[in-house]
C-alpha cells in the first residue's frame, strides 16, 4: 500500500440526510445516489469468525477527496466513531496478502467482504490507535468509477 492508493474516508452518520446536505452547504460536495447493497462478509468474533450478510446504505461524493456517508448498522463495526472517521480506504491490487500485512503490523482483521468466490474483496483492520483501514480490491475500481461518473443526487 502507498499514499496515493488512499482514496476516500469514511464516515458513519446517525443523520444521514442531514449530514449531506451539512457538507454541501459548508464545502460544495455533490452526492452520488445512496447504494443500498445486501453484502456477504465475514466478521472475526472472538469465538471465530462468523458469515453472515448484510444490508449496507452509503454515498459517495462526486467530489474528490471522495467522503463515504455511511448509514450505521446497530451492533456492527458499522457505528459512529468517536472521532468522527470511521475509516480510510484504499485500493489493493491484493486483499489477502494486504491484509495480512496489516495483520501482521498489529492491525487484525475486523470483517471482509466475501466474493462468489469465497476470497475477500474488501477488508476492515483495526489497530490500537488511529482509524480503521479499508482495502478495497482495485478490480471493482470501474464500477466505483462508472457509479461517481453517472449517480447524482437531485439538488
Amino acid at each position: 500500500m502507498r499514499p496515493e492508493d488512499q482514496f476516500h474516508a469514511g464516515v458513519i452518520v446517525e443523520d444521514f440526510e442531514g449530514t449531506l446536505k451539512r457538507l454541501t452547504e459548508l464545502f460544495g460536495f455533490e452526492w452520488c445516489d445512496e447504494l443500498v447493497n445486501d453484502v456477504a462478509v465475514r466478521i472475526i468474533t472472538p469465538d471465530g469468525p462468523v458469515d453472515t450478510t448484510i444490508t449496507t446504505r452509503f454515498s459517495y461524493s462526486v467530489n474528490e477527496p471522495r467522503l463515504e456517508v455511511i448509514r450505521p448498522i446497530p451492533g456492527t463495526v458499522w457505528v459512529p466513531a468517536d472521532s468522527g472517521v470511521h475509516h480510510l480506504g484504499y485500493w489493493s491490487d491484493d486483499v489477502p496478502a494486504d491484509s495480512a500485512a496489516l495483520a501482521a503490523q498489529g492491525m487484525p482483521l475486523e470483517v471482509a467482504g466475501i466474493g462468489p468466490d469465497g476470497q475477500p474483496y474488501w477488508a476492515y483492520h483495526r489497530g490500537a490507535d488511529g482509524p480503521r483501514i479499508e482495502l478495497v480490491s482495485r478490480s471493482i475500481k470501474p464500477g466505483l468509477e462508472q457509479y461517481w461518473a453517472h449517480s447524482r443526487r437531485p439538488a
